[in-house]
C-alpha cells in the first residue's frame, strides 16, 4: 500500500511514522485512518521493526478531525458515508485499538498542535513525548460531541479521573507543561531536540532485549488494566514463565549474562509467539 497521508521509514531497528499533510495541520480523514491501520499491521509482521515514533509533519502534531465539510464535517448520513457494520464505527477508535494491539512498543514525539483525534490517538501510545511548543485540547465539549478513540477508557487510565474529566469538560487548549504535570507526557523538549529524545528511547527498548518479551510485556501491561483482580496477571504471568523459560530467548538471555557477552536474540514476533498468545478473546464491534 502507497501512502498519501503518512511517511513510513525505518532506520536502525526504528519506524518513524509521520502525519503527512502539513497544509491541513496533519488534519485527520478517512485516509489517514486507513494508512495508519496499515502501517501498524506492516510493522507487526516486520520483523526489522523494533520500536515505532509516531510524529507529524511542519508546526502542528494534528489538529484534529479535517473540518473541510464544515457542519456536517460529523454528520455521515448527510455525507452519504454508509458504514461497514450496522452501527457506525469512530474511525480514531479504529485506530486506537489498532495501537493497542501492537506487538511493538510506540512513542509520541508531539511536535506542535494535538486536538481531538490528535491527541487522543496518542493515548494508547506508551510513552508520549513533547515539544516545549506543543498544545494540547480535548476540545469535544466545544464542538457538541463526545470523545472517540476509546478515549473514556484510555485518558483516565492514563492521568486520573479528575484530570481527565477537567480536561474534557472544559475542552479548553492547554500547554505543554500543563500537559507534563498532569501526566500525560513523559517529558518537554525543545523543537529541534524531540526526535532525537525519542530515538534515544526507542533504542533503549531495541538494544540488549528480546523482541517477544518485550512484545509479550507490552500486552500484558495494557491488557491488565481491565482486569477485575490480580489472579488474572497470575494466571497469564504462569503461562509467559512456564512457555518463555523453555524458549531459545530466554535461554540466550540467561548464558549471555552469565558469559558477560552482549545477548543475541533471536526469536521473531511475527511467528514465534508462544502457543497461548493472545490470552484472550478480542470483542466483536456490534
Amino acid at each position: 500500500m502507497s501512502y498519501e497521508t503518512i511517511l513510513y521509514d525505518v532506520e536502525d531497528s526504528i519506524l518513524t511514522l509521520t502525519l503527512n499533510r502539513p497544509d491541513r495541520l496533519n488534519a485527520f480523514t478517512h485516509v489517514m485512518r486507513d494508512e495508519l491501520i496499515d502501517a501498524f499491521d506492516k510493522a507487526d509482521e516486520d520483523d526489522k521493526v523494533r520500536a515505532i515514533i509516531v510524529t507529524g509533519a511542519g508546526r502542528a502534531f494534528c489538529a484534529g478531525a479535517d473540518l473541510a465539510a464544515g457542519r456536517d464535517t460529523f454528520n455521515y448520513e448527510a455525507r452519504g458515508i454508509e458504514s461497514e457494520t450496522p452501527v457506525h464505527r469512530d474511525g480514531g477508535g479504529r485506530v486506537t485499538l489498532r495501537m493497542f494491539q501492537c506487538k511493538k512498543p510506540i512513542i509520541g514525539a508531539i511536535n506542535g498542535p494535538a486536538v481531538g483525534i490528535g491527541v487522543t490517538m496518542t493515548l494508547p501510545m506508551d510513552i508520549r513525548i513533547a515539544s516545549a511548543d506543543a498544545k494540547f485540547g480535548f476540545v469535544f465539549s466545544r464542538r457538541g460531541i463526545v470523545p472517540e478513540a476509546c478515549s473514556s477508557w484510555f485518558l483516565p487510565r492514563l492521568v486520573g479521573i479528575s484530570q481527565a474529566l477537567d480536561w474534557v469538560y472544559s475542552g479548553r487548549v492547554f500547554p505543554a507543561q500543563e500537559a507534563k504535570e498532569g501526566g500525560l507526557v513523559k517529558s518537554l523538549h525543545g523543537p529541534e531536540e524531540l526526535l532525537s529524545a525519542a530515538r534515544e528511547i526507542a533504542r533503549g527498548y531495541c538494544e540488549q532485549t528480546s523482541a517477544i518479551s518485550v512484545a509479550l510485556s507490552r500486552q500484558m501491561m495494557w491488557r491488565m488494566l481491565g482486569a477485575d483482580h490480580p489472579m488474572e496477571a497470575h494466571k497469564v504471568d504462569s503461562r509467559g514463565i512456564f512457555h518463555m523459560g523453555q524458549s531459545a530467548d530466554v535461554a540466550e538471555g540467561v548464558n549471555s549474562f552469565l558469559e558477560k557477552r552482549p545477548a543475541d536474540f533471536t526469536m521473531k514476533p511475527s511467528q514465534d509467539m508462544p502457543p497461548y498468545y493472545p490470552w484472550w478473546d478480542e470483542p466483536e464491534f456490534k
